[in-house]
């Protein structure tokens, strides 16, 4: 069993089950004041720790107070465990917040379970079989930027839909490459290295956008800016230095449009944060891959298959899908 730093034993969520008494410091998802059928004000938010999470509720609330309770991100919550639709839910009788350090984020926030090495060196490897050498120039300018690598290989994909845990964004796109890497000899007349150049970029300003020391949240850069302009941003710094270490030779305009377009369209439409929809086979190669992976992902950690208890047969409603999803496989059932 897991300990804080002052010794104190922490209560995995993922070995919780209905009627478990909890006591402990967990990371806060989404918290907000909601009014109940009454009029009357709950507190409600996902918890969770590296092991996972589960939606918590405190039926009685100050709407004031819950500024307070949410300001580090964290919070010590006493409380017990229901059964409420087939899911574990957490019912909360006191919270206040937390200030974790170093040694408790290993505990308290979710990190990928693959290789981070490895997985950059995948990455490395995919961008650097690209064959232009203004492509191959601009893959430098990015895999040379410690700074900018580092973060690339801590920072989650999201605060909480797709990917939402440490090393997320690396393991995003590795995945979205891997795929584009062994469908595009399918689609010989799509550019490969625009493909691969648009998917390496195209959540990369998410280690400016997010910042995860507090739990998962938008940084200044965030809030203001986003990920699709910062990332469009950093191209045109990334691009001046291509174009010196290529002896000044000039980036073609349209080659340069291309791949901002990717990182502009890739959400796909306008609603979704896309400032132009993706119109270039390119682009919605790559707006598809994306949703691809981002949905699989939903729906299996939705699933959650490797700790699935008997009764549970429906996660609750995931908004970004529009739906419930079934949770047992039915192979395991045969």
């Amino acid at each position: 069993m897991a300990q804080y730093s002052d010794g104190r034993y922490h209560l995995n969520i993922s070995d919780m089950t209905s009627g478990t008494r909890v006591d402990g410091a967990y990371s806060l998802v989404n918290p907000q004041v909601a009014p109940k059928r009454d009029g009357s004000p709950y507190f409600k938010c996902l918890v969770r720790d590296a092991t996972g999470q589960i939606s918590a509720r405190l039926w009685s609330i100050d709407p004031d107070a819950a500024e307070e309770i949410t300001r580090t991100g964290y919070a010590w919550i006493s409380g017990c465990t229901e059964n409420y639709k087939d899911q574990i839910q957490l019912k909360i009788e006191e919270i206040k917040p937390y200030e974790p350090d170093d040694a408790d984020l290993a505990i308290l926030l979710p990190h990928t379970t693959q290789d981070v090495t490895m997985m950059f060196e995948e990455v490395s490897d995919i961008m650097r079989s690209v064959k232009s050498p203004m492509i191959r120039a601009l893959v430098d300018t990015y895999l040379d930027d410690d700074q900018l690598m580092r973060r690339f290989r801590q920072a989650p994909a999201a605060v909480a839909l797709h990917h939402a845990f440490i090393g997320g964004l690396l393991e995003h796109t590795r995945q979205l490459l891997k795929i584009a890497d062994a469908s595009l000899p399918l689609y010989p007349e799509l550019n490969r290295d625009l493909v691969l150049i648009g998917l390496f970029l195209h959540d990369l300003g998410k280690g400016y956008e997010l910042q995860w020391q507090r739990g998962f949240d938008y940084t200044l850069t965030g809030n203001l800016v986003g990920h699709i302009v910062f990332g469009v941003q950093l191209l045109g710094v990334k691009i001046k230095i291509a174009e010196q270490a290529l002896g000044g030779e000039r980036f073609p305009l349209p080659l340069r449009h291309c791949i901002e377009h990717i990182i502009l369209s890739h959400h796909g439409k306008r609603e979704y944060g896309s400032p132009v929809l993706p119109s270039t086979p390119e682009a919605i190669f790559v707006s598809q891959l994306d949703n691809l992976d981002a949905k699989t992902a939903m729906a299996l950690s939705a699933a959650d298959r490797a700790n699935l208890k008997p009764g549970q047969t429906f996660s609750e409603k995931i908004w970004a899908l529009e739906t419930k999803i079934y949770r047992p496989d039915p192979s395991s059932q045969l």
